[in-house]
């Protein structure tokens, strides 16, 4: 006859096996580890089992963190469910989402569309596309960038590829090999056109301007930079290296003060003395008179 668990040993499974799972349980692993019916209905009305979806609880008072939500989501998805996506691109750091609502790839027919749950059902998930992350199942970086691929416009993609490069995740064996095995999806073509004609890493941008910076480079067909390049003691934000051309791109407040002014002098003169020249534009030029901005450009292109 099995032994019947203490009050105290039953408080410990729960609090060690929350503990790996970023404070979610789901009712069959608190069932197993010795907690009946009756005693989870009276936590849930106590509050310290607070429900995030049906069966699935974050243990104690405390609201559910990012990690926590995304770990519910997939408990409350079954066997072989894992986060995928935007919330997969999201855990891997490669692009920020909204955590409120979690990205799930499923493998059963069941509905799974709940409140702050979106599933997806693809017609193949190998099990060399998934991993954990976190103590969370998770789509692979390249199956999520084959997810991405298929719902991102091109620059999204882009971004997400350069973020995956700079974080060291970037594999090109795995990712050849998941191209491979998921060759019919429609995101595999897109991220294999995307990756042929862009370099990772090579326009990772920091800023909401930089970004906008660049937009207008590539919309007005000026010749390819590179963006944030090393040259000499010096991180560039946007380089010509064959034009001798460097562009700083100054975001407001941090470039008013005299400590920034002097680094940015002195960045000028080391230019200078080198033989590159420096453009610097501004929040405003940029946004309210982006065809001054395109004239100095050409000018020197």
């Amino acid at each position: 006859m099995e032994r019947k668990l203490n009050p105290p040993d039953v408080e410990r499974r729960i609090n060690r096996l929350a503990a790996r799972q970023h404070g979610v349980m789901n009712r069959a692993q608190l069932l197993r580890v010795g907690l009946g019916s009756e005693a989870i209905r009276h936590r849930v009305g106590s509050g310290r089992l607070l429900p995030l979806h049906r069966g699935v609880y974050a243990v104690g008072p405390a609201p559910a963190t990012k990690e926590g939500r995304w770990a519910a989501a997939v408990l409350a998805c079954g066997d072989g469910a894992v986060l995928s996506h935007l919330s997969a691109a999201a855990l891997w750091k490669l692009r920020a989402v909204d955590p409120q609502v979690a990205d799930v790839s499923v493998r059963t027919r069941s509905r799974h569309q709940r409140d702050g749950l979106r599933a997806h059902r693809p017609g193949r998930l190998d099990a060399a596309d998934t991993t954990h992350h976190r103590a969370i199942p998770v789509t692979t970086v390249a199956r999520t960038l084959i997810d991405l691929a298929g719902a991102l416009p091109r620059r999204s993609l882009e971004r997400a590829v350069d973020e995956a490069e700079f974080l060291g995740l970037l594999h090109q064996p795995e990712v050849e090999q998941a191209l491979e095995r998921n060759r019919t999806r429609t995101g595999a073509g897109r991220l294999a056109a995307c990756l042929r004609r862009h370099e990772p890493g090579g326009t990772r941008t920091r800023s909401e301007l930089e970004e906008r910076f660049l937009a207008l480079v590539r919309e007005a067909a000026l010749p390819q930079c590179e963006v944030n390049a090393r040259l000499g003691p010096y991180e560039i934000d946007f380089l010509w290296r064959d034009q001798r051309l460097a562009v700083e791109t100054d975001g407001g407040a941090s470039h008013n003060r005299a400590a920034a002014r002097e680094r940015d002098a002195g960045r000028d003169a080391w230019l200078a003395r080198n033989g590159y020249e420096c453009l610097r534009f501004t929040w405003r030029q940029l946004t309210e008179r982006p065809g001054e901005v395109l004239g100095a450009l050409r000018a020197k292109l």
